[in-house]
């Protein structure tokens, strides 16, 4: 029979961090690296644990290159082919640590992963991505991923419970995605009533995987670098960010301009555009499940992932954690009915 959870389930919007004494003197004495190493793969890792989602709109080997001066990590979209991988690593050597090559579960998808990987040893980590993680068959292939490149460190998802977080770190994932519905372009709520309010998410599926010795990404809701504090400050060791690293010179989509203003055109993996694009348009048998929307050029991404490191560190300085691994100990989050005051607006 059909049951109600009573337990209350928050987003980022519906509270703050509160702030605790600090003895750091600046934001600038704030350590934001962090240093893993992965359950299954056992490699190590070391870098900021920001991440550019794995869309055609965002997960551009341009942006990999942006990011990775900084040391945050990029998912490349699952479209690019075997050659642009290799004028990429040829080109770019030193973004590589920063790069995951991704997939989906259809055959040419893993064909083109394994080619990729065969051909740039260099290449460490491996996304595989559906939108429903919760199927039998994406175990399955989780596993088989796991048994074909026993080295390379995997993330997997999407999922947002526990017990499924479970599941594909004990079938071969390392850090898994966290995250369904919640995305900016994401119209999965709308048109199917599933999803998971994302601080509630990440709090839950962080438990779950640190029991194991795992990591998870908190994947999507995050609209301002307070969120992304959030979402650290919730237990995530990694945010993923798709609408905050769109309309920028290194994202993708095509770049358009009216009333004499620039915009990017910026839309989700399950959209009508994306279907189109890439499979001939969306099946009969289902529905688009994103948007397309036109963001406002924001010329290099550069200038907004300083925005989004300092506000981390400002939020490190606010609760007293000298380094970003310390925050989710450091934190104590306070429900609230308003994040902060609208009255010129809701610009941040």
């Amino acid at each position: 029979m059909p049951r109600i959870d009573q337990d209350v389930k928050l987003d980022f919007k519906d509270v703050l961090l509160r702030p605790k004494r600090s003895t750091l003197k600046s934001r600038a004495d704030v350590q934001l690296e962090r240093s893993y190493v992965f359950r299954n793969s056992k490699l190590n890792y070391e870098g900021i644990p920001i991440i550019a989602s794995n869309m055609d709109t965002v997960g551009t080997f341009e942006m990999a290159v942006a990011l990775s001066k900084h040391k945050c990590f990029t998912t490349i979209d699952k479209h690019f082919g075997l050659e642009e991988w290799i004028t990429f690593s040829k080109k770019c050597p030193e973004a590589l640590p920063y790069v995951a090559v991704t997939s989906g579960t259809n055959k040419g998808e893993l064909e083109n992963m394994r080619s990729i990987i065969g051909a740039i040893p260099d290449i460490k980590y491996i996304c595989l991505d559906v939108a429903n993680g919760y199927s039998e068959h994406f175990v399955e292939f989780v596993k088989l991923v796991r048994g074909e490149f026993p080295k390379h460190t995997i993330m997997a998802g999407n999922v947002v419970t526990g017990e499924m977080v479970e599941e594909l770190i004990l079938s071969g994932a390392d850090i898994i995605k966290v995250g369904i519905g919640q995305g900016s372009v994401c119209t999965t709520r709308i048109k199917t009533g599933v999803g998971y309010p994302q601080l509630s998410a990440v709090l839950e599926c962080a438990d779950a995987a640190h029991g194991l010795g795992g990591h998870i990404i908190s994947d999507g809701g995050c609209v301002c670098p307070g969120d992304v504090a959030k979402a650290f400050g919730a237990g995530a060791d990694f945010v993923m960010l798709g609408g905050m690293f769109a309309g920028h010179e290194q994202s993708g989509g095509m770049l358009v301009e009216k009333d004499g203003k620039k915009y990017r055109v910026f839309y989700g993996m399950s959209s009508g555009i994306a279907h189109t694009k890439h499979s001939g348009g969306v099946p009969d048998y289902a529905t688009s499940e994103g948007k397309e929307v036109e963001v406002p050029y924001r010329g290099d991404v550069s200038d907004t992932i300083k925005d989004i490191l300092g506000g981390v560190r400002s939020a490190c300085t606010y609760v007293g954690a000298a380094k970003l691994k310390e925050i989710s100990k450091r934190t104590t989050f306070i429900r609230v009915s308003s994040q902060f005051n609208t009255v010129f607006g809701n610009a941040v």
